[in-house]
């Protein structure tokens, strides 16, 4: 199977780029983090105007009509942007919840136990099966408490009597919810690698470019060798749109996204702890998507029992000895 993009896949992708350069540069990264993460509703519609919200949606609804590899792109490009906002629940929500699709609706969701993102500034809230606006929102905005969050561009808010049973959507919604992070995930991973590589052949020590030295390389090395692995599971999850391919994407779209923040935040040394550095807000970011929106546990409880329902082929070796069940290669 083919998963290289198509020329109108790359120009959608470089026309989001541009855009999120044009309408949230670092300037305005930096300005949300002062506001505490307020989302921008200007900005909102921006990407609504944009077709982001609504690129799913069939042409005679309104919207683009493209597909979910379309949508993994921009929300790649988002992620790369550390783009704010309840992006993923607005984007399923397009059709559903009047003006989500033309970015006049923020659409937050209840994700099991987890304290709910942007809930006080959400038009509607996606609660197991059913949305909640005008009066039942008040009220269970109402019930919330805001709590502290790791990240300065995502406000939190914890409901009392939440449960982990909780869903956070219905039907195919938490398996292309979890792709959709996957896919901002390792729009931060990209960019924190750029961001390592780049540094790493301007800072000089010892009169020459820290990346000449071999213990940089290697950082920078790995960075790369966990984000293309975690594309090619992204892109594959969002052709097939299987259940288990999007688990194995997530686990290792989730890795290579903490993990290079990680990693950049090394290779700038001193500068990279500093409030002033952007590092810190990927790797910030990259540990709430980790927890949200099928957690590691969860990908791998997905990923063993897809194994375990996997038969072995005929005529294949089981094991040492032929006695025990074939060791199947998932992910």
């Amino acid at each position: 199977m083919d998963f290289q993009l198509s020329d109108d896949q790359r120009a959608l992708r470089s026309g989001m780029r541009d855009l999120l350069d044009a309408v949230f540069d670092r300037d305005r990264l930096r300005a949300a983090v002062e506001r505490g993460g307020t989302l921008d509703r200007s900005l909102w519609r921006e990407l609504g105007a944009a077709g982001f919200f609504a690129l799913r949606l069939p042409e005679e609804a309104g919207g683009v009509g493209l597909g979910l590899p379309e949508a993994v792109l921009l929300f790649e490009e988002a992620g790369r942007a550390l783009l704010p906002g309840p992006l993923v629940a607005t984007h399923l929500a397009a059709g559903l919840v009047k003006g989500a699709a033309e970015g006049e609706a923020v659409v937050t969701a209840v994700d099991g136990d987890l304290p709910v993102a942007h809930l006080a500034e959400a038009d509607a809230v996606l609660v197991g099966a059913e949305f909640l606006a005008g009066e039942p929102l008040r009220a269970f905005v109402a019930a919330a408490g805001p709590v502290r969050s790791v990240d300065p561009l995502t406000p939190l808010h914890r409901v009392a009597g939440r449960t982990a049973a909780t869903e956070a959507y219905s039907g195919a919604f938490p398996y292309e919810g979890a792709l959709l992070t996957a896919a901002e995930q390792l729009g931060s991973a990209v960019r924190t690698t750029e961001t390592a590589v780049q540094h790493a052949g301007d800072r000089q020590q010892f009169g020459s470019p820290i990346g000449s030295f071999q213990a940089v390389k290697h950082l920078c090395a790995d960075m790369l060798a966990r984000t293309e692995p975690a594309r090619a599971a992204v892109y594959a999850a969002a052709v097939t749109g299987d259940p288990v391919e999007i688990a194995a994407a997530k686990l290792l779209a989730d890795e290579a996204a903490v993990r290079n923040a990680r990693d950049c935040l090394q290779i700038h040394g001193g500068m990279g702890f500093t409030w002033e550095a952007d590092v810190h807000l990927h790797l910030k970011r990259a540990w709430l998507r980790a927890a949200a929106r099928l957690t590691a546990a969860g990908a791998e409880e997905l990923l063993a029992a897809g194994l375990g329902a996997a038969r072995p082929r005929s005529g294949s070796s089981a094991g040492p000895g032929g006695g025990g069940p074939e060791a199947g290669g998932g992910g």
